[in-house]
């Protein structure tokens, strides 16, 4: 007799285990699903086996081989689309000669199939159905047959006011080769559903025989948990043993290593090469995995670990399924119902709450505690906040549904009846997730006030000036197309202070969210008069005769974006010529490569320089950034930008306040020192770039990648009025631009990189400062070292495990040396 094993399932509700494989090749305690089902072949004496073959169909074949092994013939019959499971047979038939049994590759089961044989003989029937009986019949297909076994009537999945039979289908079949002649060739075809309804109408000889033993569908993950205990139990009573017996209720794989005072409570299987600790507890039913390493004092309770699993220090496994190199940190816990993907990483004391799914190669950081599901991508965090908002992959990490549970708990942390303002750019991406987030602000009773899709300024001076509470902004990010931004800023218009980024998070995270009532659900409108209010209190912030006095031409590359709506009325009124580049909304130029930036930078320099402009200018996608070109063709470092505009600012005011980061080079203090100045060091972020900028007697507020602060228009950086500050600026001394940055000093500042593992950061700083404590300058960020007239600073990304070098000096040569060996120094301190 020959057999069909049907194996071409993909297995959608299983995952996330059969996300990367095949559902027959699931993992029960000691072998895939499908050798459990060749054994079972074996011992019956059916030696002849075709595998129908179609998802991952190559993974089934590398296991199963040409089962010479096993003491088999193995032949395989690949569909290249799904084909059913008559179809699937069919598409076998080149193999088939005699007799056969069909049975599922995802099924387990001990069943006596010669007794099914028998019974198919002696009915000489033409197809017999395995039936099987259950409890709750609701889930499967039901089978009605007469006293002799000939199958009557067929249900599919009844109710219970319908159930007339608690026989179910099991899918395993034994099939005489004339069926094959009904079973269309090539198309979908299903037993069930086509071919044997179809037996049935003409009368043919279709019987069903009941058997006794185990069975069951490994369908979902509760099946298949359910199947896991029963084998390590003895209630699957399986053909072979699962392994070695070393204790009461014990197997073994293999060689395992088990300290003595490890407390382990049966039914038990370790794989080969399992390693358990000192002090750990193991209750069963439990099974450990091939080269799994339970560290000390853990707990594992009614779980199932696949092969090369660590579970750190004291951590917990409660009913939890951890998939193939997983690694679950020290002191996490993993609730009833957990399931952790393949190379998942749960970090140091993270919670996974019950029936969360931590989909592939995700990582949950350490002290997260997630209540979710984790998939396609996204990431379990302790914090949602980076330096650029709530940052993640569009429908990866950032769905509508995470859209909306961040538009709610932002409102959560508002005052009931307050108004958000809620702007994006002009891609497909920021409009999705916008309207999620829009649909998640009035349900905390909190007002949406749409502006559309203006620059970023004009959304932070709205918010400014109007009675709203807060407001946001959807981008694409500058530097990957498929990355979003979620942008929050206060009633100010300028970034979150990081207590209320917190306040967000516990309400995000604890799912803290105020739901009013019917009456004070908030409202969806679109804000009046967004760009009017912006532009006139734009143009009384400047010295518009002085302006208009130079009649400035200008080159102004608006980068495909909303800053094209806005800025060439402005700079109509300030009296410039302008020669526009990319003055129309293009959605697909939202995010540019670097190599295309630099194309068109390198264009924009051509331009400006063919047409002997004043000033050429490229706003980026918000209208927060600017990059220059001098009067003489020359892109202007943002560096250098920076120090023209202080210069600029101190010939005005001697005495004034310039802020900049603390990695802003020394040039700003060489530059203070021809005048009165002050130079005020800050944090390097936005947020207290912003907040300096705002202080009385600050003129200027600038960092070193192209962001501005001017307050006299408002306390937040602004692209569009930092140009037309620099023209202004430009016209009130008389002078050109190259002018300006040809007289200032040389300076010069490398960067280094260096990768750190997240734990190693705070070992890290502590050295550092303990090192350089008598060389260290004041602490604002990172870790900043004088060294003669020069300086280095070492600091921690907040992202991402790694440290930026930078070495500071008039000179490159010191500038490149001393990053070079600071970054050497930050190496040997991680271990």
């Amino acid at each position: 007799m020959q057999a069909v094993v049907m194996a071409g399932g993909v297995g959608s509700r299983l995952r996330p285990l059969t996300i990367g494989r095949p559902k027959p090749l699931v993992p029960l305690i000691n072998k895939p699903v499908i050798g459990h089902i060749r054994d079972l072949l074996l011992l019956h004496g059916i030696t002849d086996i075709v595998a129908t073959v179609q998802y991952l169909a190559d993974a089934i074949e590398d296991y199963l081989g040409d089962g010479e092994d096993a003491g088999c013939r193995m032949r395989y019959a690949v569909e290249d689309t799904p084909l059913g499971t008559a179809g699937s047979v069919r598409n076998a038939a080149e193999h088939l000669e005699d007799t056969f049994v069909v049975i599922s590759g995802d099924a387990l089961t001990n069943f006596d199939l010669r007794a099914a044989l028998d019974f198919h003989r002696d009915r000489k029937a033409l197809v017999t159905l395995v039936l099987y009986r259950v409890p709750n019949p609701l889930e499967y297909g039901v089978v009605i047959t007469g006293a002799d076994g000939r199958v009557q009537a067929f249900q599919e999945k009844p109710s219970w006011g319908e159930v007339i039979s608690d026989t179910v289908n099991t899918g395993i079949y034994i099939v005489a080769p004339e069926v094959l002649e009904d079973i269309p060739a090539g198309r979908p075809y299903d037993f069930s559903k086509h071919l044997f309804p179809r037996l049935l109408e003409r009368g043919a000889p279709l019987y069903g025989v009941a058997l006794e033993g185990y069975w069951t569908d490994i369908g979902d993950l509760r099946e298949y948990r359910r199947a896991c205990a029963d084998i390590l139990r003895g209630e699957a009573r399986l053909p072979h043993p699962i392994g070695t017996r070393i204790g009461p209720n014990i197997f073994t794989g293999g060689e395992v290593s088990v300290d003595d005072d490890a407390q382990l409570y049966g039914p038990l299987y370790l794989g080969e090469g399992a390693k358990v600790r000192g002090g750990v507890v193991i209750h069963g039913p439990t099974a450990i995995g091939d080269y799994s390493n339970v560290d000390v004092r853990a707990h594992i309770d009614r779980s199932i670990l696949w092969r090369n699993v660590y579970i750190g220090e004291g951590a917990e496994v409660r009913g939890a399924v951890v998939q193939r190199g997983v690694s679950v940190k020290r002191r996490a816990v993993l609730f009833e119902g957990v399931v952790l993907g393949d190379d998942s990483l749960v970090g140091d004391g993270a919670v996974l709450h019950p029936d969360v799914h931590v989909w592939p190669n995700k990582e949950v950081e350490a002290g997260a505690t997630v209540r979710r599901s984790i998939i396609w991508g996204s990431q379990g965090r302790s914090t949602l906040f980076g330096r650029f908002g709530v940052t993640g992959l569009v429908n990866v990490d950032l769905t509508p549904e995470f859209a909306a549970r961040i538009g709610t708990a932002f409102a959560s942390a508002l005052p009931p009846g307050s108004r958000v303002v809620i702007n994006r750019d002009p891609h497909r991406s920021p409009r999705m997730l916008k309207r999620a987030i829009i649909s998640g602000l009035p349900a905390a009773g909190v007002n949406a006030w749409d502006t559309q899709s203006v620059p970023i300024p004009v959304a932070r001076y709205y918010t400014r000036v109007t009675d709203a509470a807060g407001g946001l902004h959807v981008r694409l990010s500058p530097f990957d197309r498929r990355v979003v931004d979620i942008r929050f800023f206060g009633a100010d218009g300028t970034n979150l202070s990081k207590a209320h980024e917190r306040k967000i998070e516990q309400s995000f995270f604890r799912e803290d969210f105020r739901r009013v009532y019917l009456e004070d659900i908030g409202t969806i409108t679109y804000a009046p008069n967004v760009v009017e209010r912006y532009a006139e209190d734009f143009l009384a912030a400047l010295d518009l005769e002085a302006v208009r006095g130079r009649a400035f031409r200008v080159v102004v590359d608006y980068a495909n974006a909303p800053t094209s709506l806005v800025m060439p009325s402005l700079l109509g009124r300030l009296g410039c010529n302008v020669i526009a580049l990319n003055a129309n909304v293009d959605e697909s130029r939202m995010s540019l490569s670097r190599a295309e930036l630099e194309e068109e930078l390198g264009r924009l320099c051509d331009i400006a320089r063919a047409v002997n402009a004043d000033l050429g200018v490229r706003l980026d996608v918000g209208g927060e950034k600017l990059w220059c070109i001098d009067n003489l063709g020359r892109l202007v470092a943002h560096d250098r930008l920076a120090g023209a505009l202080a210069e600029l600012a101190w010939r005005q005011r001697p005495d004034g306040i310039v802020a900049v980061p603390v990695n802003a080079p020394g040039l700003f203090e060489a530059i203070a020192g021809r005048h009165a100045g002050t130079i005020e060091r800050t944090r390097v972020d936005l947020e207290h770039l912003m907040r300096a900028g705002a202080r009385s007697g600050v003129m200027l507020a600038a960092d070193t990648a192209g962001n501005v602060v001017f307050a006299t228009l408002q306390p937040a950086v602004d692209g569009m009025f930092a140009f037309a500050r620099l023209l202004e600026s430009l016209a009130q001394a008389d002078t050109r631009l190259a002018e300006v940055l040809d007289g200032l000093p040389a300076w010069h500042t490398a960067t280094r990189t260096v990768s750190c593992p997240w734990e190693s950061k705070g070992l890290v700083m502590r050295r550092l400062n303990e090192q350089y404590r008598s060389a260290a300058g004041p602490h604002i960020d990172g870790v900043r070292v004088t060294v003669g007239e020069d300086w280095v600073l070492v600091l921690p990304d907040p992202d991402q495990p790694v440290f930026h070098v930078y070495g500071d000096s008039a000179t490159r040569e010191h500038a490149d040396t001393l990053a070079e060996r600071y970054a050497r120094i930050v190496e040997t301190l991680q271990s």
